[in-house]
C-alpha cells in the first residue's frame, strides 16, 4: 500500500523534510506533466494511488497514463484499478464478510494452502452499530417533592437486549479481532459507523511504513460517502468486493466522469443542513450522476461546515453518483483540530458544471417512499392528500376517496386518542446522515426548549427515539442544557446506532397496531434518516418522510402530517392559545451561538479515548483463540457457508430458465433482502421454529446474515415486494409449471428439485437502496443464474458480478413490455466461449422470439471473477496457487 520495490515512478519519491528523510511521499508534481495539474482533485487521489502501487502486475504504467489523460478516457469505459487506504464495515456487512474469511481459511485450507494467508493486508475498521434496536423508549415520570423526576432506562434496556440477542455474533467478531491481523473491531454502543470514521477513524493523510499519502477507504455500507465531506475519498461497494480489497485486490472501475457542482449565495436563517441536502438530491437526481464523481466547489462551499458537506456527502447514493467530494481546504484543517485529529477556481476540464444557489433553499421533506421526492414543508398537506388517492405507486396510495377522512379512536394507557390517514406514529431523531451535524441537533433541542416553555408535548403514543452518532452528541446535547427538553418530548437517547433509519424501529404499541390495521391507514413515520423506502421503516408505516431533526420535533408535536404550518398551529396549549411552528423555531443565529459554546476539542478527545474499552460486556466477552474457527452445527446464527463447497466450473449458457419473480422499476435491496423484523408466517420463521427459537428469539434478518439458512429463506421476504405475477404486494410468487402461489423460497426449493435454472425480470433502478450483499448471495443460493433489467444501481451490479450471477440489461428502447414478455416464457441465454467486456449476447424464447441483451460484465476483471464462479472462489484458488 506504501510503493513497491519494482516501482516505475521510485524517481518521484522524496521527504516531506530533509531533516527528516525517513518520511517520504510520491511527489506527482514531480511527473512533469502538464495534464496533473488540471485534473479533478477527486481524479487525482486515483492517480496517487497508481503511482504509489505501480507494480507492472495489478497496477501498471498504462493505468497511471489512462487517468493522466482523463480528460479523453473519463468517456471511453477505460477500466483502471484502485487500491485504497482502507476498508470500513459494519456488523451486519462484517459478520457476513467475517464467515467468509473463516470459510476461505477452511476452503485454502483443504486444497493443500497456508489458511493464514487469508488475511486482510488492508486495514480494516469493522464498527458494530447495526445490531441495536427501538425496543424500549420514553422516560417514566415520578412525582417527588413537588417536582417532576425523569428516570431513564431505555438506553440501558435496549443495549442489554441488544448484547443478550447478539452474543453469539459478538462473540464471533471477538475471534475474528483476535484471529485475523489489521482488523479493528470498535465495540457495540460506540456509535454509527459513519459518524465514528468521521470523527475518529479518518486520517486525511495516512502514513505506513515511513510513507505519506491521501487517507481513503471503501466501506461495505453506501453511506460510506459521507467522509468525502473532510477531502478523503471514499464509497461504497460491495461486500464481497470489499474482502477482495482487504486481501489486497485492488477495485477495478471504469474511470469516472466527474460533474462539478458549483455552490454560491447565503441560505436563509431558518434553513437547515437538511433542507439543503434534499435539494441537492433531488437536483441531482434531475441531472443524472449515476457512476460519476461530483466535485463540490464554489464561494457557497466555505460557507458550509465540515458536518454540513458530510450530510451532503452522505446522501450520495440517494442522488446515484459514486462520490460526493469536497477537496481538503482551511474548514477541514479546522475540523481536524477540532476533533483531536492531527477550491480554488474552476480551471478543472469537468464533463459537466451545474449550480445551485443557497439563497433559494426552502425548509423541505422527501418521501412518502424515496428520498429523491423532495416536497417543501409549504407543500406536504397538499402533497400528503394528493398521494393519498392516486395510484399505487412511489407517489400513490390510491385510497377510495370516501375513505380519506376515516378516523379510528383507541384506547392507550387508560386515555382515548383516534388515527387517521397521515397520522405520525414513528418519530426519529436517527442516522448519519444528520446527528453528526450539531447545527440540526442543537437546533432539534432549542426547538424542544421552546416548545416545553410553551406548553407543548408529544402524544404519548407516537414512539419518539433519538439515537445519536456517537457519544459527542449527548455530552454537547447535556452540555448545552437542552437534552432534558427532549426527554421531556419523548426524545430520549435509545441507544448508538443505525436503529430507526435501517428498520430497527422495535415494536409499536399494540392498540397502535389494530388501530391501523382496522381502518387499513396509511400511518406516517417521520425521521432524519437517508432511506424511506416501503417497508423499511416499519411495516405499519405506509409513508415515511426525511426530514431534519427539528421537524422530526414539529411533525411529532403535530401528530400528523396533513398540516400546514404556515396557517395552521402546531399545537394548542393547556391555556388555549394557538402555538405556530414560527414561534418555536431557532434561527441560524441561535443555534450557531450554542455550538460555538458547547461543541469543543475536549469533548472529542474524551469520548474517543476510551472507545475502544469503554463497553464493559465487550471487555468480559470471552471468545476463541484457533486461527481456524470451530462452527456449532447447533449454531443460528454463525454457519459456514456453501459458496466454496466445490469450486465452481466455467459458465455455460443458460438453457430453458424459468422466471421466479417479475418486477418493475425501483426494485430496492430492501425488497431483495430485508433486514428488519422475520415475519412469524415467513419462511426464514419456520426454520427458526423447527430449530427450537420462539418467535421472541427471532431477531432480524440483518442479525442473521452469519447464517445463509436464514438468509436464503429471506431472500424476497418483504412484505412489500410487488411481483407483477401476482399484481399485489406479498412475498411471493406464482410456481409457473404448476399455478401455484408460494413464497419465493419455496418455490425456488421446488424449481432447485427439478433442475430448473431461474432468472429474475425487472425495470429500472434494480438494486437499488443500501449496499447489502445477500441482496446477491440470496438469489445466488435460490438458483438464479441471471438477472435482466432495464438499469442497475452500481453497487449491486457489483455484487451479482462477485457472486457469480449474470446481470444483463435491456438495449436502449428495450424493454419487457416492448419485447412482449409476460414473464412466463422459458429463456435460453447463450453464453458464447469467448467473452468481453459489454458484450451483446443473445436470448431465446420457447415461443420462438429471440432478441439480444448487453451483459454487463464491464471490465475483463469481472470476466475474470465470472469464469472462476465468483471473486471468492477467484480469490481461494489464486491464494491456493500461491
Amino acid at each position: 500500500m506504501s510503493g513497491t520495490a519494482n516501482n516505475p515512478f521510485q524517481h518521484i519519491v522524496e521527504p516531506l523534510d530533509p531533516k527528516n528523510p525517513d518520511h517520504q511521499f510520491y511527489n506527482l508534481s514531480k511527473l512533469g506533466d502538464p495534464r496533473y495539474d488540471r485534473l479533478p482533485f477527486s481524479i487525482r487521489v486515483l492517480l496517487e494511488s497508481a503511482v504509489r502501487n505501480c507494480d507492472e502486475f495489478l497496477v501498471k504504467s498504462s493505468d497511471v497514463e489512462s487517468i493522466l489523460n482523463w480528460k479523453q478516457t473519463q468517456t471511453q469505459t477505460v477500466e483502471v484499478p484502485f487500491r485504497p487506504a482502507r476498508v470500513i464495515l459494519q456488523d451486519f456487512t462484517g459478520v457476513p464478510a467475517v464467515v467468509d474469511f473463516a470459510a476461505m481459511r477452511d476452503a485454502v485450507m483443504k486444497l493443500g494452502g497456508d489458511p493464514e494467508k487469508i488475511n486482510p493486508v488492508c486495514p480494516a475498521d469493522l464498527v458494530i452499530d447495526h445490531s441495536i434496536q427501538v425496543d424500549f423508549n420514553r422516560k417514566r415520570i415520578s412525582q417527588h417533592t413537588g417536582s417532576l423526576l425523569f428516570r431513564s432506562d431505555s438506553l440501558q434496556k435496549n443495549q442489554d437486549l441488544e448484547f443478550d440477542r447478539n452474543r453469539e455474533r459478538f462473540q464471533f467478531l471477538k475471534w475474528g479481532s483476535k484471529a485475523f491481523r489489521n482488523m479493528r473491531i470498535i465495540p457495540p454502543g460506540s456509535g454509527i459507523v459513519h459518524q465514528v470514521n468521521l470523527e475518529y477513524l479518518a486520517r486525511v493523510v495516512f502514513k505506513h511504513d515511513g510513507f505519506f499519502y491521501p487517507d481513503s477507504l471503501v466501506g461495505t455500507d453506501s453511506h460510506t460517502t459521507m467522509i468525502d465531506g473532510l477531502g478523503v475519498l471514499g464509497w461504497g461497494v460491495g461486500g464481497i468486493e470489499a474482502e477482495a480489497v482487504m486481501l489486497g485486490q485492488p477495485i477495478s472501475m471504469v474511470l469516472p466522469e466527474v460533474v462539478g457542482y458549483k455552490l454560491y449565495g447565503t441560505p436563509d436563517k431558518l434553513i437547515t443542513s437538511t433542507d439543503i441536502v434534499l435539494t441537492v438530491t433531488k437536483h441531482l437526481r434531475q441531472v443524472g450522476v449515476v457512476g460519476k464523481f461530483v466535485e463540490f466547489f464554489g464561494p457557497g462551499v466555505a460557507q458550509l461546515s465540515i458536518a454540513d458537506r458530510a450530510t451532503i456527502a452522505n446522501m450520495c447514493p440517494e442522488y446515484g453518483a459514486t462520490a460526493a467530494f469536497f477537496p481538503v481546504d482551511e474548514v477541514s484543517i479546522q475540523y481536524l483540530e477540532q476533533t483531536g485529529d492531527t477550491a480554488s477556481s474552476l480551471s478543472l476540464l469537468l464533463c459537466q458544471v451545474v449550480e445551485l444557489d443557497l439563497s433559494n433553499v426552502v425548509p423541505c421533506c422527501s418521501g412518502p417512499k424515496r428520498p429523491q421526492d423532495r416536497i417543501p414543508v409549504s407543500e406536504m398537506k397538499k402533497d400528503f392528500e394528493t398521494c393519498l388517492g392516486a395510484k399505487v405507486g412511489f407517489k400513490g396510495f390510491q385510497v377510495a376517496p370516501e375513505r380519506h377522512s376515516t378516523v379510528v379512536p383507541f384506547e392507550f394507557n387508560g386515555n382515548n386518542y383516534q388515527l387517521s390517514h397521515g397520522s405520525v406514529v414513528i418519530a426519529a431523531i436517527t442516522s448519519c446522515t444528520n446527528t453528526s451535524n450539531p447545527s440540526v441537533m442543537l437546533g432539534a433541542g432549542l426547538l424542544a426548549k421552546k416548545a416545553i416553555e410553551c406548553g407543548l408535548n408529544v402524544k404519548p403514543y407516537i414512539k419518539t427515539s433519538l439515537s445519536p452518532g456517537s457519544g459527542v452528541v449527548t455530552y454537547y446535547l447535556k452540555e448545552s442544557g437542552v437534552m432534558d427538553y427532549l426527554s421531556q418530548l419523548g426524545f430520549e437517547v435509545v441507544g448508538y446506532g443505525c436503529m430507526t433509519c435501517i428498520g430497527n424501529s422495535g415494536p409499536l404499541p399494540e392498540p397502535v397496531v389494530e388501530a391501523i390495521t382496522q381502518g387499513d391507514l396509511v400511518a406516517a413515520g417521520i425521521l432524519s434518516g437517508n432511506r424511506n423506502f416501503e417497508g423499511r421503516v416499519h411495516p405499519n408505516t405506509r409513508a415515511n418522510y426525511l426530514a431534519s431533526p427539528p421537524l422530526v420535533i414539529a411533525y411529532a408535536i403535530a401528530g400528523t402530517v396533513r398540516i400546514d404550518f404556515e396557517t395552521e398551529p402546531i399545537a394548542i396549549n393547556s391555556e388555549g392559545k394557538e402555538i405556530f411552528l414560527r414561534d418555536i423555531w431557532p434561527t441560524r443565529e441561535e443555534i450557531q451561538a450554542v455550538e460555538r459554546t458547547f461543541v469543543i476539542p475536549s469533548m472529542f478527545k474524551e469520548v474517543y479515548e476510551k472507545i475502544e474499552k469503554v463497553n464493559e460486556r465487550w471487555n468480559s466477552l470471552v471468545a476463541p483463540s484457533d486461527k481456524l474457527y470451530t462452527w456449532d452445527t447447533n449454531s443460528t446464527y454463525i454457519k459456514s457457508p456453501p459458496f466454496f463447497e466445490g469450486l465452481l466450473l466455467p459458465p455455460k449458457s443458460i438453457i430453458n430458465a424459468y422466471v421466479l419473480l417479475n418486477f418493475g422499476d425501483s426494485v430496492t435491496t430492501d425488497h431483495i433482502s430485508p433486514a428488519g423484523n422475520i415475519a412469524r408466517n415467513s419462511p426464514a420463521a419456520r426454520y427458526l421454529t423447527s430449530r427450537g427459537l420462539t418467535p421472541r428469539d427471532f431477531n432480524s434478518y440483518g442479525s442473521r446474515r452469519g447464517n445463509d439458512a436464514v438468509m436464503a429463506r429471506g431472500t424476497f421476504a418483504n412484505i412489500r415486494l410487488f411481483n407483477k405475477f401476482l399484481n399485489k404486494q406479498a412475498p411471493q410468487t406464482v410456481h409457473l409449471p404448476t399455478g401455484e402461489t408460494l413464497d419465493v423460497f419455496d418455490a425456488a426449493e421446488r424449481y432447485r428439485q427439478s433442475g430448473l435454472p431461474l432468472l429474475v425480470l425487472a425495470g429500472k433502478e434494480y438494486g437499488s437502496g443500501s449496499s447489502r450483499d445477500w441482496a446477491a448471495k440470496g438469489p445466488f443460493l435460490l438458483g438464479i443464474k441471471a438477472v435482466l433489467a432495464e438499469s442497475y444501481e452500481r453497487i449491486h451490479r457489483s455484487n451479482l458480478v462477485g457472486m457469480g450471477v449474470i446481470p444483463l440489461e435491456y438495449l436502449p428502447g428495450d424493454t419487457a413490455d416492448s419485447l412482449g414478455l409476460s414473464g412466463r416464457e422459458r429463456y435460453t441465454i447463450v453464453i458464447p466461449e469467448k467473452l468481453t467486456p459489454r458484450m451483446k449476447v443473445d436470448i431465446k424464447l420457447d415461443t420462438g422470439k429471440t432478441f439480444q441483451v448487453l451483459m454487463r460484465f464491464d471490465t475483463d476483471v469481472e470476466l475474470a471473477y465470472f469464469h472462476h464462479g465468483g471473486i471468492l472462489n477467484y480469490m481461494i484458488r489464486k491464494m491456493s496457487e500461491n
